[in-house]
């Protein structure tokens, strides 16, 4: 297989912000740190920026007239970058566990799996609760929604049902999630 030639441009990734000579817009609202704030025509802006060996960063380029920052541009992506890492870490992760039962759980299995969900439940995971019908155990499916609603009724003050049984292939499956939400 021949390599096709390429036209030898590699793209650069696009900055997020415009920077300085970047900028268009004829006046702009400007803010920083040592500046007053204020609306003043582009060059203004420029010269201020550079007399203090910072750039001029435009924030909001919707508003009328466009804000822009004096700040040291490598300084503003980093800050950036830190604030939507950290947002990403304040984010909930939804963990689900599952639970497996069989058509035919006897009861001391059952309070067994029972004590682990309240535990899942408590610490802020949804419990995904099946039964599966293995062969011709798919005959029992009334045993298996029994039991699921057992168990939802079991869990009633841990966590609120979110999906009622419902039969899928040879799972008849169910979701709780937790009553009050994790600290």
């Amino acid at each position: 297989m021949a390599l096709r030639p390429h036209s030898g441009r590699f793209r650069v990734p696009e900055e997020p912000y415009k920077i300085n000579d970047r900028i268009t817009a004829k006046e702009v609202r400007l803010v920083g740190e040592n500046i007053e704030p204020g609306v003043v025509d582009i060059a203004t802006a420029k010269a201020m920026a550079k007399s203090q060996s910072l750039d001029l960063v435009e924030i909001a380029p919707t508003a009328v007239p466009p804000v822009c920052k004096v700040v040291d541009y490598s300084k503003f992506k980093y800050e950036q970058k830190k604030k939507q890492k950290e947002i990403k870490a304040k984010a909930q992760k939804v963990v689900i566990k599952e639970i497996r039962f069989g058509p035919n759980t006897d009861d001391h299995d059952f309070e067994f799996k029972l004590k682990h969900a309240i535990n899942f439940l408590k610490e802020g995971s949804k419990v995904k609760a099946y039964v599966h019908f293995v062969g011709r155990t798919i005959v029992f499916k009334e045993r298996g929604s029994n039991l699921l609603n057992k168990f939802s009724e079991a869990l009633s003050e841990y966590g609120k049902l979110e999906m009622q049984p419902k039969l899928e292939g040879k799972r008849m499956t169910i979701i709780l999630a937790p009553a009050v939400a994790k600290k």
